[in-house]
């Protein structure tokens, strides 16, 4: 039995395809339960430029594809020929990076005369938690953050969504980023702000909560970004002093996390919700885990976090839903194609 409720008589053997934007990953996972290979490739020249180059990007995903594909089928000790499907995320993302990602996986579909699924990158981190923690009771509660997405959504299974809220401008890894750009702090900026907060005072700057106590389940975070990037000037150009940065660190991340948590729990408790699924790279963030785990105990509320590599953008989560989808018996799409933004990605958001 798994995440659709369905069983299956022998394990299907599904290789996974995300590109998304910047990472390329590749993973084979048997009967949705049983990861055999799971490689990411980051790519880091990005560094260099201080935030994703969508031409860089599909480039290197171009280059990673054929290797990464033949190294992940070496772990798993399978011939390609042994696969029965290939899921590929279609949606949403950099279009370049995701027609790189949907092509490759049509060839090799063709070429092996296997079936080949298109996958929704954010259907995927509403589910990646069942890949280490099985099946969820619902309803559940599902709240995707990382640097192109903050979604708030109630899930009642697979292919089962209400969509609750999502951000009215930056995203809260996107506003993460900016404003470690602005502090001199390179990319990406969140595990670094993270890491600082650690030694500054959340109290030392008084930021903005957005959208705290209004109707809706909405987030909105550039008027914190511009909080933030005002309260910097103030000091004049990079470097500035640890201390300095410590505590805007800490300061900003209060803000933040003050607010997805608290959209959250008003989400948990409009949805009389028994699960909370996080998912996306903020979800790795100390502070956010703590102050949900604190939370969501108080009010008897599962908590099912991804480890690290399953928060990020991964193939896994891609291979895991397309499972799914091959046991839910939806046919293989010849037309299959990119589509670069979420509302026009298939799933229900308004």
């Amino acid at each position: 039995m798994n995440g659709s409720g369905m069983a299956t008589a022998t394990p299907l053997r599904v290789l996974g395809i995300e590109t998304s934007c910047d990472d390329t990953s590749v993973a084979v996972l048997e009967g949705g339960t049983r990861l055999l290979s799971h490689l990411i490739a980051a790519q880091d020249v990005h560094r260099l430029y201080g935030g994703v180059v969508p031409e860089l990007a599909s480039r290197a995903h171009l280059e990673l594809l054929p290797p990464l594909a033949r190294r992940a089928l070496e772990e798993a000790r399978l011939e390609a020929g042994a696969l029965d499907a290939i899921a590929v995320t279609r949606a949403p993302g950099l279009v370049g990076s995701l027609v790189v990602g949907v092509a490759f996986a049509k060839a090799w579909g063709l070429a092996l005369g296997k079936p080949v699924l298109g996958v929704n990158h954010i259907e995927g981190h509403l589910h990646a938690t069942a890949l280490e923690h099985g099946p969820c009771e619902y309803p559940a509660i599902a709240l995707v953050v990382s640097g192109g997405h903050t979604e708030l959504v109630r899930v009642d299974g697979f292919g089962l969504y209400r969509w609750l809220g999502s951000t009215r401008d930056d995203a809260a890894g996107e506003a993460y980023d900016k404003v470690a750009k602005r502090l001199g702090l390179g990319f990406p900026g969140g595990p670094v702000l993270d890491a600082l907060a650690a030694e500054g005072r959340r109290d030392a700057f008084d930021f903005p909560r957005p959208m705290i106590g209004r109707p809706g389940f909405d987030f909105s975070f550039s008027g914190l970004k511009t909080a933030v990037a005002n309260a910097i000037a103030q000091h004049g150009d990079p470097p500035y002093p640890r201390a300095l940065v410590a505590d805007l660190a800490a300061s900003f991340q209060a803000a933040v996390v003050d607010t997805l948590v608290a959209r959250t729990l008003d989400a948990i408790d409009a949805e009389n919700a028994r699960t909370l699924n996080l998912g996306g790279g903020v979800a790795c963030n100390r502070e956010l885990r703590a102050r949900l785990a604190s939370e969501c105990a108080a009010r008897g509320v599962t908590l099912r976090i991804p480890s690290p590599r399953l928060c990020a953008d991964n193939a896994a989560m891609i291979a895991l839903v397309g499972t799914w989808i091959v046991e839910r018996g939806d046919p293989s799409d010849p037309e299959l194609d990119a589509v670069a933004a979420l509302e026009e990605s298939g799933l229900p958001i308004r």
